[in-house]
């Protein structure tokens, strides 16, 4: 059997070793091994290449950036953000018909700008939303299907881990790709919004609304939220100005949450250590996944599959555009049972040099920028995709009442919503460089 040949059987090997529940991290580990072994003939090349890539992969200063943005989600959660962002939402448009739902969707969006996972979002903001959206009359299916669809702006809009792997991956500024991902991020929540519009009254009995209040209190809860706009002001504002490196503007973030959190009282000794070890089993939990990916990875370098592919396709003379919807296509199915992270670690390294060899009438930089957001946004669709998008059933164990079916059929128009948004970016990329364009 050829190098390429083992290359090209270890990616269904791969997804069988998923399938059967081995863990994504230990599945590319063990493929990455055994592929090496078979090529080189040795263990000693092996057993050099886990030294190597040990020292590699964790002394990368840009991977610092993760576990500082996954611990200011912690303190954010321990501030309280996530319930003034609710209830500010809520003031202003939760009157309106499906209007608590849109509260939750702009709140998700505004602790997404704070936080940077998509998991996190939909599980912190389903702790403070789903109990309001089923004392107002909304239908489970809606109210589910509302939280598992806003849980994707915590990736979505930046700063977003996701973003800063893809970087690492494609050799990409981090700052920049976090310009490119703020309009799609804006987008992705008035589309939802829309969706609730449409679907509320399409089905008048599946939402209720909430007393209309007063312009005093609807500025008083807007006027709760000024710690989230800080802390977006100073992390985001900061890297866009170039005040701070985006691993300095991380720090910085964790910071400012952790002090909010202890005047709020939310942080004590005991919530500060809970804290910690969450942060820290969160980000050793990714960087498993990303050191097997890291391991996977050489081996298919060695195999020469992402060079040859490139060639293959280039040499076909496939339509660049053909090429690109087939591979988006693939990240939907792929998200239905595998999450964001690791689809990113283990397509990009074969996918980009592909996508790269065509001419897509883009430079090099702005192309691997809006491919950067392209992939990022249909990874995420994955994740409430059914019927096994891992956003839903996240929400569903909160939610344990509602038939896994109803939030199915509840999260559908949002899909919809990210297909036609989708094709816009696609149809137009000065959607998602406009702003890298004008800062830049």
């Amino acid at each position: 059997m050829s190098n390429l040949e083992l290359g090209i059987y270890s990616f269904p090997l791969l997804l069988l070793l998923i399938f059967l529940r081995v863990p994504i991290g230990l599945a590319m580990l063990s493929c990455g091994l055994a592929g090496t072994w078979l090529i080189m003939g040795s263990t000693a090349p092996i057993l050099a290449r886990l030294k190597f890539e040990t020292y590699s992969t964790f002394s990368s200063y840009s991977l610092s950036i993760i576990p500082l943005f996954l611990l200011m989600g912690q303190f954010a959660t321990l501030g309280g953000m996530s319930q003034s962002l609710f209830k500010a939402a809520n003031a202003w448009l939760g009157h309106r018909r499906g209007g608590v739902a849109m509260s939750a969707i702009g709140a998700c969006a505004g602790f997404g700008a704070i936080c940077g996972s998509s998991l996190a979002t939909a599980a912190t903001m389903a702790q403070v939303a789903l109990p309001e959206l089923r004392r107002y009359g909304y239908s489970g299916a809606l109210a589910t299907g509302t939280l598992a669809a806003g849980g994707t702006l915590g990736v979505l809009i930046p700063p977003s881990v996701v973003l800063v792997i893809y970087a690492i991956l494609a050799e990409q500024n981090i700052a920049k790709l976090f310009v490119a991902a703020f309009i799609p991020g804006v987008l992705a929540a008035i589309g939802y919004m829309i969706a609730i519009s449409i679907y509320v009254r399409l089905f008048p009995d599946s939402a209720g609304s909430s007393p209309k209040q007063p312009y005093s209190e609807r500025f008083k809860a807007l006027a709760d939220v000024w710690p989230v706009l800080l802390v977006f002001i100073a992390v985001v504002g900061g890297i866009y100005t170039g005040w701070f490196t985006p691993t300095e503007a991380a720090a910085v973030g964790a910071a400012g949450t952790g002090l909010i959190a202890l005047i709020n009282g939310g942080l004590t000794r005991e919530t500060l250590v809970a804290s910690i070890l969450t942060t820290a089993s969160a980000t050793a939990l990714i960087f498993f996944i990303v050191f097997g990916a890291a391991i996977y990875n050489s081996f298919l370098a060695l195999s020469q599959l992402p060079v040859e592919a490139a060639a293959f396709i280039t040499e076909q003379g496939f339509n660049p555009w053909v090429v690109l919807v087939c591979i988006l296509l693939f990240y939907l199915v792929l998200g239905c049972f595998m999450d964001s992270l690791s689809m990113i670690l283990l397509t990009v390294p074969i996918f980009f040099p592909i996508v790269s060899a065509l001419d897509f009438g883009l430079g090099a930089e702005e192309f691997a920028l809006w491919f950067g957001i392209l992939v990022l946004i249909v990874v995420e669709v994955g994740l409430i995709t059914p019927p096994v998008g891992m956003n839903l059933f996240v929400i569903n164990s909160m939610a344990k009442d509602i038939p896994v079916l109803h939030t199915y059929r509840g999260v559908m128009p949002f899909v919809i919503s990210d297909v036609v948004r989708t094709a816009l970016l696609v149809l137009f990329p000065v959607i998602s460089l406009l702003m890298v364009r004008l800062l830049y």
